[in-house]
């Protein structure tokens, strides 16, 4: 047996002189040395299916299907290796790998979500001067499109007077084109309308959600406990 960490040790005196404390502590050194250097060895054990127990000095391939303990030179437990999986058995473990992982990166988003939303917000009073500035910006958007179409229907009413003297008959190219345009313009001033009513709506019910979130988490729910908020953020800047 090589005891390599011993090299370097020099007894002075006579074993007699060195008495019952200086062997226990030579002996001690001598143990110390031998675990030091044999640090890096590894027992692998495990029962196989016929119920034998089997040890290496690597992994035992009898057990690939079976746990594994590695243990260290004094016989405690180093670390369990799990079974070698089949293909299909790998396949289903990576695939609750993913879902494990994805649900740890939604958590992680969540409590950086709600970290950031009462960072932003700390009281309901600045959560609603949130709501009505991003509101405010949708109304001024419908007032100017009213705007646009009142003005429309003004230049309307005189072709819809020079229309009159072509009753029963065919309107000039001029007029009709005149029409259509106004037309168009109108349709197209209201299809903008519609889709900025619906984004207002869109805004307030997200702000809605952001709210009854906010108390929750201003009553002391921790940051990341309650999911995902469904959609983006009402307090993102509003579309226009």
């Amino acid at each position: 047996m090589r005891m390599s960490g011993l090299v370097g040790i020099r007894l002075t005196g006579s074993p007699r002189r060195l008495g019952a404390h200086g062997c226990t502590m030579f002996l001690a050194l001598c143990v110390n040395s031998f675990a030091h250097g044999q640090g890096a060895a590894q027992i692998y054990s495990c029962v196989d299916s016929s119920g034998k127990r089997l040890t290496s000095d690597r992994p035992i391939a009898a057990c690939s299907a079976r746990e594994q303990r590695v243990l260290n030179v004094d016989g405690s437990v180093k670390r369990m290796v799990p079974p070698t999986l089949t293909v299909d058995e790998r396949s289903e473990f990576d695939a609750r790998e993913r879902d494990a992982a994805a649900e740890r990166a939604r958590r992680h988003e969540a409590i950086r979500q709600d970290r950031s939303l009462v960072m932003r917000f700390p009281n309901e009073s600045a959560h609603r001067k949130s709501r009505e500035a991003a509101l405010d910006d949708m109304r001024k958007s419908v007032h100017r499109l009213e705007a646009r179409l009142a003005a429309l229907a003004s230049e309307r009413k005189p072709l819809k007077d020079e229309a009159e003297f072509y009753v029963g008959k065919p309107l000039p190219a001029k007029l009709k084109a005149q029409f259509e345009a106004n037309d168009v313009s109108a349709e197209a001033q209201r299809a903008l309308m519609l889709n900025q009513q619906l984004e207002m709506a869109r805004i307030e019910k997200l702000y809605d959600a952001e709210l009854e979130r906010l108390k929750r988490l201003w009553a002391g729910e921790p940051p990341g406990s309650l999911g995902m908020l469904a959609n983006a953020a009402a307090s993102s800047p509003p579309r226009k």
